[in-house]
């Protein structure tokens, strides 16, 4: 395959855990969508670990795309294909409402401007979430049901989203958004996301640690694993985008489960003793958060277009054992 045939990618938010995730992937694959790896630029605001198969034109680049002219650097050299995964998460946006404005809104309307502004059309991958979806909510949610966030992270992501549609429309981009569930199990520590304490409860005891639980055992929500986050991003890299028509956002498919579902799958895989280590705490403000957010969707469009999440918690908790664990998990 000659070098003119190696695609540009441009990863935002590529330190953060799906960024590094779907760097990983693509490494090992070697190609996206048949195309050789070229030119890989890894953006955000902290220094991504570059890993050591990376190809020659790799390059990390420290920026904030809310700044000016940080977004235009970006594109300067035309990337192919752009996964846009900069963000502020939920928990952060609803405590900093002006940075959670500045990095999600702001920052994601400089990167579409700036590709405007350099005249090329890529295709753009945006992480969106469940989130923008606000109840009061129907049993099952179907893929026609309108957006109406109840936080702020949420409505940052729905105006990015009609961001994103207008910009398509006009032929600035070819873009793509994925709604994506709650990511569980998140490797590392817990963060500052709302939702954390959905992957805290079974990492933790899974390494024999202690974990939170702010909410009730019957808060009902919508999963899928970080392998099945990377696939979904991969693949919305290389559908054909016209088969999406106007509406260029999809709702990820995902696992509806509550938190005691969670904790049983938790005690089939690790025993008794690793359920005794998440302790009940409950969190007023993190419950009125998730509370407002969707429990189980359709979609059925994602779906038709091939993408796949898992069917149980046990699958989540292997995936996570697998990936994170070396398949190595102690049941008393």
């Amino acid at each position: 395959m000659s070098r003119s045939e190696d695609i540009c990618i441009l990863v935002t938010g590529s330190a953060g855990m799906l960024g590094r995730k779907l760097v990983e992937r693509m490494l090992r694959d070697g190609h996206l969508g048949g195309r050789q790896l070229g030119e890989l630029l890894l953006a955000d605001v902290v220094a991504t670990e570059m890993p050591a198969s990376a190809p020659v034109g790799a390059r990390v680049v420290v920026t904030d795309i809310s700044q000016p002219g940080a977004a235009a650097e970006l594109v300067r050299s035309r990337p192919e294909v752009i996964f846009h995964l900069a963000a502020v998460v939920s928990g952060e946006a609803e405590a900093d409402f002006d940075k959670g404005y500045r990095i999600n809104f702001d920052g994601s309307r400089a990167l579409f401007e700036a590709i405007r502004r350099e005249g090329y059309v890529p295709r753009v991958v945006f992480a969106s979430s469940v989130a923008v979806f606000g109840a009061p909510f129907p049993e099952v949610i179907p893929d026609t049901f309108f957006t109406t966030p109840l936080s702020s992270y949420g409505t940052q992501k729905a105006m990015v989203e009609l961001l994103m549609a207008d910009y398509t429309r006009r032929g600035f981009l070819d873009g793509v958004g994925i709604r994506l569930p709650t990511i569980t199990i998140r490797p590392g520590k817990p963060n500052r996301a709302a939702s954390g304490f959905y992957s805290s409860i079974l990492r933790e005891p899974l390494q024999g640690k202690e974990a939170v639980l702010p909410v009730d055992e019957s808060m009902r929500h919508w999963f899928a694993s970080p392998r099945a986050a990377i696939e979904f991003l991969i693949h919305a890299a290389n559908i054909d985008s016209k088969t999406l028509g106007v509406r260029r956002t999809l709702t990820m498919p995902g696992l509806s489960a509550t938190v005691g579902d969670q904790l049983a799958a938790l005690r089939r895989v690790a025993g008794e003793k690793a359920v005794a280590l998440v302790k009940h705490e409950p969190d007023p403000a993190i419950a009125m958060i998730v509370g407002t957010w969707a429990q189980r969707f359709e979609a059925d469009r994602a779906q038709a277009l091939g993408f796949v999440a898992e069917r149980s918690f046990e699958e989540i908790i292997a995936v996570y054992v697998e990936d994170e664990m070396n398949a190595q998990v102690e049941k008393d």
